[in-house]
């Protein structure tokens, strides 16, 4: 990236893809905060409603014959919502892929239950069933190494909110691994959340720390908590938005342009 890197205008509301808020905007990345409910690309049905597709259409600003695109980095899960970053070249894409498991990624969750140790790491090897299903291994030659951190920060009687460090992105890592402790994420039918009276997934990827592809400038981008947390958990919202706005100041920039608005790597 040169010196003057041009930084984008973040765009008005209306111009924004319906389920994406830009966060930030420059000439090697994208960053935007995503809706639960939007895949990040397409799981092969056949589905135009991505926001890789949304993307491409907005970095074209509706001129088919462009050659503006983006390129996927990582994804989250559907259900799952918050910061998502997209390289708009191949060579920020490369270094963004390579440097990926150094960059720092900070999630909340809603769990069922209590977990007993208040503060851990969950180590597994994932793998995947004949239903797209993940699951954990003990044998590292059959699955994919999986590393987990977490800590509790408020508990109920049925429920706990949980900070979330990914240490590595396996396709439903979080998931799994809260699982396997006994106390799957909220909403999560999938992976053994048995109340059926909360229909969405408590999962939000909150905070990413990145090193920008060419200045190597140290960027966090923040995703405030979504509303129905407080439904599960009083004071939900202000315990996790007050942990977010706390930043080392050389991080205070990217953390500024992300509140004016509000491959495998599955992270969560």
């Amino acid at each position: 990236m040169q010196k003057n890197q041009k930084i984008f205008k973040n765009p008005h509301k209306k111009f924004e893809p319906k389920g994406l808020s830009i966060l930030y905007e420059d000439r090697d990345i994208l960053v935007v905060d995503k809706v639960s409910g939007l895949l990040t690309m397409s799981d092969g049905k056949g589905q135009d409603n991505t926001a890789y597709c949304l993307l491409n259409d907005y970095v074209r600003k509706g001129n088919p014959k462009s050659r503006n695109r983006i390129f996927i980095v990582h994804r989250l899960d559907r259900e799952t919502s918050g910061v998502l970053v997209f390289a708009k070249t191949e060579a920020a894409k490369q270094y963004l892929q390579d440097a990926w498991p150094e960059f720092k990624k900070k999630y909340y969750a809603v769990v069922c239950g209590t977990l007993p140790e208040k503060e851990g790491v969950i180590i597994s090897y994932l793998a995947e069933n004949s239903a797209h299903k993940m699951y954990s291994v003990a044998d590292p030659a059959k699955g994919k190494f999986a590393k987990t951190g977490y800590r509790v920060l408020k508990e109920s009687p049925n429920c706990s909110l949980l900070e979330i460090e990914l240490f590595t992105g396996r396709k439903n890592q979080i998931r799994v691994h809260l699982a396997d402790k006994g106390c799957p994420v909220a909403g999560d039918a999938k992976y053994g959340a048995k109340e059926k009276s909360f229909k969405k997934l408590t999962l939000h990827a909150a905070s990413l720390t990145i090193t920008h592809p060419f200045s190597t400038e140290k960027m966090t981008f923040i995703s405030l908590i979504p509303a129905y947390f407080e439904s599960l958990i009083k004071g939900a919202q202000k315990i996790c938005n007050a942990q977010l706005k706390q930043a080392p100041l050389e991080q205070r920039p990217a953390l500024k342009s992300a509140e004016n608005n509000g491959a495998e790597r599955g992270d969560g």
